[in-house]
């Protein structure tokens, strides 16, 4: 249990000024502020989960966050103590656990279907699901800035955690031609780009990252070892069979020099790129807090459009639409949703949708943007 004198423990050395990330993107000045004194919220609140777990207003095992779907059961409530107690912050790690693991485990992802990853908030049932996690496994990266605040607790140092950027070779955050933003700052080009967290946009990449899942839960629950080791061997043939199906298309296109997209968005598919040869241009990079483009950026847009004869606008799931919608008015294309899989609406959480099955629908997506 954190408690009120583990608060000692903390330093905020950070200055209180913009990343360079927000600075280079169009972020007010004000935003670092923002971001520090969100940092001594979240420790604030680590006190005031103890009080409360202390005083008994909340249970030291309960969680607010989206809890195990109707194909996964806690076998700690059945009086079985050998179930892991998984958690995870969004739906990509969320969903390879859910294919490795089964039923063997108690999985719980922090994020809510429908909610937008970039604006979610930790509440305080979230950390005391982390706490008592068996394994916490999160994304690293700018965004999961709170959760290295959290796990630097000294009462949290008995989580077992896995890091998706630890996993896989990273990529630096791209600045592509025509992303230039209002109120853009210059900054030393010397100084090191931010990692693109968006790791798990490669199938190749899910493989490893699926792997690296089934050996920290092999070492937890080694009596399922067998059971984790099958099912990620059936797990990365469909991976493998996925990857399989965008090298076709991209290669099909690239014979026709076919590898342009357009995204009247922002740009979380680094990774997926990189693997397929592909190039973009977009309206942002791929954790830009930005919304609206400048004048600039919708121009160039429409005009790549036209110049290059593209058929396709993309933009990504639980996003507005507004840029992409207008860039297709304006060039007589079409938009279409290329799923980063980040997470998804509630309704496909429903209807039982998965990495595997978004991502084919990426493939469909990509026969249209770029076998015209």
């Amino acid at each position: 249990m954190i408690v009120m004198k583990d608060l000692a423990a903390y330093t905020l050395s950070d200055e209180v000024r913009p990343s360079r990330r927000d600075m280079n993107y169009g972020m007010p000045f004000g935003y670092g502020k923002r971001k520090y004194r969100h940092r001594c919220f979240l420790l604030v609140l680590l006190a005031a989960i103890s009080a409360c777990m202390l005083s008994g207003c909340l249970a030291a095992g309960s969680s607010n966050g989206l809890t195990s779907d109707s194909q996964v059961t806690d076998s700690r409530n059945n009086g079985d103590n050998s179930g892991l107690r998984i958690v995870t912050s969004i739906f990509p790690q969320y969903d390879f656990v859910r294919q490795i693991a089964g039923e063997r485990v108690s999985l719980q992802m922090l994020l809510k279907p429908g909610e937008e990853t970039h604006s979610y908030e930790p509440t305080p049932r979230d950390i005391i699901a982390i706490q008592n996690a068996d394994l916490f496994i999160y994304v690293g990266g700018e965004n999961d800035e709170w959760v290295e605040d959290i796990l630097d607790a000294p009462e949290m140092e008995q989580v077992k955690r896995l890091r998706l950027t630890d996993c896989v070779e990273n990529l630096k955050e791209e600045h592509v031609e025509g992303m230039r933003h209002k109120g853009q700052i210059c900054m030393d080009t010397e100084e090191e780009e931010e990692t693109d967290e968006h790791v798990w946009t490669s199938p190749k990449n899910a493989m490893q990252i699926s792997i690296q899942i089934k050996e920290a839960l092999s070492a937890l629950d080694p009596a399922g070892k067998e059971e984790y080791e099958a099912n990620l061997s059936a797990y990365l043939e469909q991976l493998s069979a996925l990857d399989g199906q965008f090298r076709e298309i991209t290669q099909k296109a690239a014979g026709q020099d076919r590898h342009l997209l357009l995204f009247g968005d922002r740009f979380p598919f680094r990774y997926l790129a990189r693997e397929y040869g592909l190039d973009y241009y977009a309206a942002f990079p791929g954790c830009a807090s930005d919304t609206e483009p400048s004048a600039a950026v919708m121009a160039f847009l429409i005009r790549k459009m036209r110049e290059e004869k593209i058929p396709v606008v993309l933009k990504m799931e639980l996003s507005s639409d507004q840029i992409a919608h207008a860039v297709a008015e304006a060039s007589g294309a079409e938009v279409r949703v290329l799923y980063s899989c980040h997470n998804l609406t509630v309704q496909q959480f429903e209807a039982g949708e998965t990495y595997v099955s978004m991502m084919q629908e990426n493939v469909e997506t990509l026969k249209a943007a770029l076998m015209y």
